[in-house]
């Protein structure tokens, strides 16, 4: 973890955690305490309080999850396709080591089970011990069973089927070993692991301006699996930008939801203490810039005679 030392001409740099949002845009956030340092087998796992979001998961540098804005990553990566699905009861969560996405999975009354698979034990070990207000007890719920594991695995493997699957996985960066869960070979897979009638939701990587490479190529290649897909975007304060998201399916389709509808199936699931989505946010989430529009345009322009994101 990078923290900036001490200047003597500038006394007020040192303490200073510096987290690089892309090869041109770094992001600072003063550091009030250091709270865990540590490595696992897979990376580097440091807990950080900030003065601007309060708690911080930073895993390889990165950060990952603050108690500050969460809830709005959180929120947008899972509401949109368990809010679709006329009667989510079997859930599948692919990472997520924190708990936030299990918890907000969880407070849905038609889940009967939601299996969180990870791969870093360590990582939901210090969650649990640091960040209270992320897992808000979700790993306790009986409903939810644990799997330490690789999510590749587990879904290439297993023989169960969920009625939403939520991919909530590092980001495919350059040739990286997280590039091979956002292929169309990957993707094919997930595809028989939901019900019939089930949907995916998962993270789509950086939608910030000069940051557009990953989410168009996402989007493109879950075209080529899933007839219906839905690129979305939030603004995440402590990711420096907007982020991107998405669902796909065989028919289910978030664009049929009115506002009034969202909130009809909130209150009806007795879905409590959400803070950022609600009906007039998950028009507001469909509603991408004209500028990013075109850019999904030209990309798919561009890969409408090339194969999409595979298995080098």
């Amino acid at each position: 973890m990078s923290i900036e030392s001490g200047d003597p001409d500038n006394p007020d740099k040192a303490n200073w955690f510096r987290d690089a949002l892309s090869p041109d845009l770094v992001q600072f956030h003063r550091v009030r305490g250091r709270l865990y340092s540590g490595r696992t087998r897979f990376q580097s796992v440091d807990v950080i309080e900030t003065g601007g979001f309060g708690r911080c998961l930073v895993l390889d540098g990165r950060v990952q999850s603050t108690e500050g804005d969460e809830f709005i990553y959180h929120e947008a990566l899972v509401q949109p396709a368990m809010l679709v699905h006329p009667g989510p009861r079997s859930v599948l969560i692919a990472g997520g080591g924190e708990g936030a996405t299990l918890r907000q999975v969880l407070l849905h009354s038609t889940v009967t089970r939601a299996v969180m698979v990870d791969i870093d034990e360590e990582v939901i070990r210090v969650s649990r011990e640091y960040l209270p207000s992320l897992h808000g007890g979700s790993f306790d719920d009986p409903r939810a069973e644990l799997v330490m594991g690789d999510a590749r695995k587990y879904i290439e493997t297993g023989r169960r089927k969920f009625d939403v699957i939520v991919l909530d996985l590092p980001e495919a960066l350059e040739q990286g070993p997280a590039r091979l869960l956002y292929t169309h070979e990957f993707y094919s897979v997930v595809q028989k692991r939901l019900e019939p009638g089930g949907i995916l939701a998962l993270q789509a990587d950086n939608a910030s301006w000069g940051c557009l490479n990953g989410f168009p190529a996402i989007i493109n290649t879950l075209k080529s699996v899933f007839p219906v897909v839905r690129p979305y975007q939030a603004h995440i304060p402590s990711f420096g930008g907007s982020w991107g998201f998405a669902t796909a399916s065989q028919g289910l389709d978030p664009l049929t939801l009115s506002a009034e509808r969202v909130d009809r199936v909130i209150a009806e699931r007795r879905v409590n203490g959400l803070r950022f989505y609600d009906g007039l946010t998950h028009v507001h989430l469909f509603s991408l810039p004209k500028h990013l529009r075109n850019r999904l345009d030209q990309e798919q322009r561009a890969i409408s005679d090339a194969a999409p994101l595979s298995v080098a």
